[in-house]
């Protein structure tokens, strides 16, 4: 579903936003989800909150913000997994949201156009431990595999080599 939804935007050429937490793994899985949509064709911007401002993770002041910038979709990272009330808020300014995040799942999940985290106790990734950044990477190689038809194989490893330096 986060697939299909982000291949939506880039094709209408509505702008994607993506929101990361302001520690080493929200900033490296910003920059590698910008940086690979950015390559193929995504009209891309990003949002870090304030950490002293803001503080930790999504608000309804950071969606007025990025809704009055022309966004269309957010797309988490390392973060998203608890933001129920700010996903149900964004839809009625009409935003999408896929939240990719590792943290420990609440009962129960926002009710996102996409949620991807190995914690939800339906997913059966078989390595529960990825940090945001890992997730990311499953993410964008997946994305590679939707739009190229090449192998999963194929795919991370072109992911790989070229944002490895984030990723790991």
């Amino acid at each position: 579903k986060g697939i299909e939804r982000i291949h939506k935007a880039i094709e209408n050429g509505e702008k994607i936003t993506v929101y990361g937490d302001y520690d080493v793994d929200g900033v490296t899985s910003v920059c590698t989800v910008y940086l690979y949509l950015k390559s193929v064709g995504a009209n891309i911007d990003y949002y870090i909150p304030n950490r002293t401002g803001e503080g930790y993770g999504v608000s309804r002041a950071a969606i007025d913000s990025i809704k009055e910038s022309g966004t269309c979709l957010i797309i988490t990272v390392d973060t998203g997994i608890t933001a129920n009330e700010e996903v149900e808020y964004a839809k009625t300014v009409g935003i999408d949201f896929v939240i990719t995040d590792h943290h420990e799942c609440h009962l129960d999940i926002p009710n996102a156009t996409a949620v991807i985290n190995p914690h939800r106790p339906d997913c059966n990734y078989p390595f529960k431990e990825l940090a945001g950044v890992g997730v990311v990477f499953k993410l964008v190689t997946a994305y590679e595999e939707f739009i190229s038809k090449k192998s999963r194989k194929e795919c991370a490893r072109k992911i790989f080599s070229e944002y490895a330096d984030l990723v790991a």
